[in-house]
This record gives C-alpha cells, sequence and structure tokens, in this order.
C-alpha cells in the first residue's frame, strides 16, 4: 500500500481519532465502520459519560449505607452501559448531522458523511446498542429504570440543540450527566439534595469541557451556522471557562458537605473534599497555556478531562470506607 493509501480517507479512520487506536488495528474490517459510528476509537466520550455514574455511587454510598456487592455489580454494568448508550446517542447524533459534518474538516471522514455507513444500516446498529443497554437497565430497581426511560428525550434532542440555542452544551450537561441520577437511584433507591447537587456539578464540568472541545470547529460552525458556547464566548471564553470550573468545584463540594453525615467524623468528609479540591486543580493545570485558537491542543486538554473526572472517584470511595 501507497503512502497516499494509507491516509485516513483511503483507510477509513476518522480525523480526529488516535492513530493506532484498537478499532483501526484490531477489529475486523466489516465492523470497522460501525465501531467508529459509536467512536469506539474515540473513548474519551464513554469515559465522561461513566465518571459521573462513578462519582454517584461511591458518593451515595457515604450516607452511612456503605459500599456493598451490589456496588460492583453497579460499577462494573454502568460501564458496559455507557459504552453502549454513548455509541447509540453518537451513531443518532451522526444520522441527525450528516449533513453538517460533511462541510466540517474534522468530522467530514465520519462513517455517514463519507459513505462507509447508510443511515438505515445506523439506525439498526443504534436499535442493536440500545437494546442491549436496555438489558442491562432492568437489572436495576424501579426508580433507576424510570430514570433511564427518561433519559431517552435528553438523548433525542441533544443533536438539534446547536439549531436553536447558542448553548448546546447545558442539553449535553444534562445528558451526559443523567448516569449520576441514575446511579445513585441505583444505590438508594431515591434522590436526596447531594444527587442533585452532584448533578449540577457535573453539568458545569461538561460546560468546561465542552466549550473546549468546541473551540476546535468554531471557524467551520460559523460558516455553515451552527451554534455553540465557544462562538457565543468568543474571546471572553476563558473567564466564562474559570466561572464554571469555580461552579462545578463548589457544587461538587457542597454534594459532598450535605451527604456525609457529622456524625461519622470530620475525617471521611475531608477525604471527600480533598478529592473535589484535586478534581478542581487539575482543571487549573488545564487552563495553564491553553491555547483556545489551537485545535490540537483544545483535543488535548478536552481528552484529559477523563484524569480530572477519575480522581474523585478513589477519594470517594476511601471516604465511604473509613
Amino acid at each position: 500500500m501507497s503512502r497516499r493509501d494509507r491516509t485516513p480517507e483511503a483507510t477509513g479512520q476518522v480525523a480526529d481519532a488516535v492513530r493506532g487506536n484498537w478499532v483501526d488495528r484490531l477489529a475486523p474490517a466489516w465492523s470497522r465502520p460501525f465501531l467508529r459510528l459509536s467512536r469506539a476509537d474515540r473513548p474519551i466520550g464513554t469515559w465522561l459519560l461513566y465518571l459521573p455514574g462513578l462519582w454517584a455511587i461511591a458518593l451515595a454510598a457515604n450516607d452511612g449505607s456503605g459500599l456493598g456487592p451490589q456496588d460492583l455489580w453497579l460499577a462494573l454494568s454502568s460501564g458496559l452501559g455507557a459504552f453502549l448508550m454513548r455509541g447509540a446517542g453518537c451513531t443518532w447524533n451522526d444520522i441527525s448531522d450528516r449533513d453538517f459534518d460533511a462541510q466540517v474538516a474534522r468530522t467530514k471522514s465520519r462513517p455517514l458523511p463519507s459513505g462507509q455507513v447508510t443511515v438505515r444500516g445506523a439506525l439498526v446498529w443504534m436499535a442493536l446498542q440500545a437494546a442491549v443497554a436496555a438489558l442491562i437497565l432492568l437489572s436495576y430497581n424501579r426508580l433507576a429504570i424510570l430514570l433511564g426511560v427518561a433519559s431517552l428525550a435528553l438523548v433525542a434532542i441533544y443533536p438539534f440543540a446547536k439549531r436553536f440555542t447558542w448553548w448546546p452544551q447545558v442539553f449535553l450537561g444534562l445528558a451526559f450527566n443523567w448516569g449520576a441520577l441514575l446511579l445513585w437511584a441505583a444505590h438508594a433507591g431515591h434522590l436526596p439534595p447531594g444527587a442533585l447537587l452532584l448533578y449540577a456539578a457535573g453539568i458545569c464540568w461538561t460546560l468546561y469541557y465542552d466549550t473546549i472541545y468546541a473551540h476546535q470547529d468554531k471557524d467551520d460552525d460559523a460558516l455553515i451556522g451552527v451554534k455553540s458556547t465557544a462562538r457565543l464566548f468568543g474571546a471572553y471564553s476563558g473567564r466564562w471557562l474559570a466561572g464554571f470550573l469555580m461552579l462545578a468545584v463548589l457544587l461538587f463540594a457542597a454534594a459532598v458537605i450535605v451527604t456525609i453525615p457529622s456524625s461519622r467524623g470530620p475525617l471521611p468528609m475531608l477525604v471527600g473534599l480533598l478529592g473535589v479540591w484535586a478534581f478542581g486543580l487539575h482543571m487549573v493545570w488545564q487552563m495553564r497555556g491553553l491555547d483556545l485558537d489551537d485545535p490540537a491542543a483544545c483535543r488535548a486538554a478536552f481528552r484529559s478531562n477523563r484524569d480530572a473526572g477519575a480522581i474523585p472517584v478513589p477519594f470517594l470511595a476511601v471516604a465511604a470506607l473509613l
């Protein structure tokens, strides 16, 4: 194969996927377009969908109920569920956005605009992923099942948000952090104030990282009329990012404070708050030297939020075990 034949356009690779990812290297050739449609070659989105659920399991256990064997099932099954529902959601997003994606340099190599998958094939693939995810959801309690069904409305609306609002990142935040409510309910059977505060913290976190992400496409978005917070904030984006960062940390800290009872002593709360502080510090580190006019720098900062979001999980789990 010549050098020209190994380009992303020739091999079907997606332009913003990490070169040498497992889909391009290991997956059977027939499955690659469908796995790319699900963003399996770009796993950061699965992590960002999964992590708020892990926050919820670990923090909910701090109310005195503790961590038990059922929480291991919740953590493992919700990871698979996040992979499947993110895949189904991305498939729906690409079906809805296929005409826009064909006009943007970063997205025109995706399976639908590049012709690797038909719309009918994408619809079937989306239904298969959602069906398997539904089987996982049915293993949870009634409240969690109802919340899972309710989340479908947010998933359906999100791809169209960029057409009617400058704040599509809010809709992404509502959808991507729904797992915080669902997994809290699956653990505890109810939704106390701490769950709502954690959900709000996650939405602010999404506004932070997805505004950075949207800066990659702001020039193409302006040409085709797609709205985003990156275009809305413009030169003031840095200030807005700092504000979202602070709100995410403050709301997360509030969730910890209202959830961990003082009767357990000061140590569990201090450990939990230390995890929140480290989460915020990682985002501050991301912003140091961030050039919002450099797509590669934006992509790297966006991806590093997997690490930021993972930081509080062990702290909250340790706090629950103390």
